[in-house]
């Protein structure tokens, strides 16, 4: 009785999962005719809010590489004071709503924000805004991945490393880096995934201007109130960008 329970409830969860999850994503292409499709990606609505993702989040992951890789690397290879409470608190963006974050990121860079106060800063409603909210909700996506990398990485290895004299930069460019290379890459494609879909802290901290904080997720939400075929027209886009990044991975081009 148990065998036969599983062999019918197990095909009707998995029935029930891929329908709950592939039956919207399936209607969205159903909606929208290839040529439909392509004369909206050529609007410029769509034209101004890709480029500005593309060069957002390009700009973001160079900065999330270049100072989450040492930082990870450190926090692996190093006994920090305190190791776990920073580690934490670089990851609590995973889990901070997408709108805290962008009031937290107000608060610290606004005119009158802690940092931004003083300084004289003026970043909310910029382009640079949209990459700090960025570089914000996708950062712990790398630092996770660059570190669990690192951690792979045979002690053993370090140590050699030391004993021949090497300092920590060279041991990291030379040796930790190329053999973690694999997982790195990893991290940095969902880093930029992440980036690419950012919605709530931008909105909140950069604004919705069309050709300067307008990204692909915005123009979906601002479409949808005046355009919705052209709002189905940019979620295919993001729908289709997304897919390239999961079977891209799937496929292992990224393993060691």
């Amino acid at each position: 009785m148990s065998r036969l329970l599983e062999r019918l409830v197990a095909p009707l969860l998995m029935i029930a999962a891929i329908g709950f999850i592939g039956i919207p994503i399936v209607a969205i292409f159903l909606r929208v005719s290839p040529s439909a499709l392509l004369d909206g990606l050529t609007s410029e609505a769509a034209r101004d809010a890709l480029a500005l993702s593309f060069k957002t989040t390009l700009i973001s992951l160079v900065v999330i590489i270049l100072v989450g890789t040492p930082v990870a690397y450190v926090l692996v290879t190093h006994p920090i004071r305190g190791r776990d409470a920073i580690t934490t608190l670089l990851e609590l963006p995973l889990v901070m709503p997408p709108a805290v974050a962008g009031i937290a990121l107000l608060s610290a860079f606004g005119a009158r924000g802690a940092i931004g106060g003083p300084l004289g800063l003026e970043l909310p409603f910029t382009t640079t805004a949209v990459i700090l909210a960025q570089i914000f909700v996708a950062s712990p996506f790398y630092l996770r991945q660059a570190q669990a990398a690192f951690e792979a990485i045979a002690g053993e290895t370090y140590e050699a490393a030391r004993a021949c004299g090497a300092s920590p930069t060279r041991t990291l460019m030379r040796i930790a880096a190329p053999l973690a290379l694999g997982g790195l890459l990893t991290g940095a494609v969902l880093a930029w995934a992440r980036a690419l879909g950012e919605f709530g802290a931008t909105i909140t901290f950069a604004g919705n201007l069309a050709g300067r904080t307008q990204t692909l997720p915005l123009a979906v939400y601002q479409t949808r109130q005046t355009d919705p075929g052209a709002a189905i027209l940019i979620s295919l886009l993001l729908v289709a960008l997304s897919l390239v990044v999961l079977v891209a991975m799937r496929d292992r081009i990224f393993a060691r």
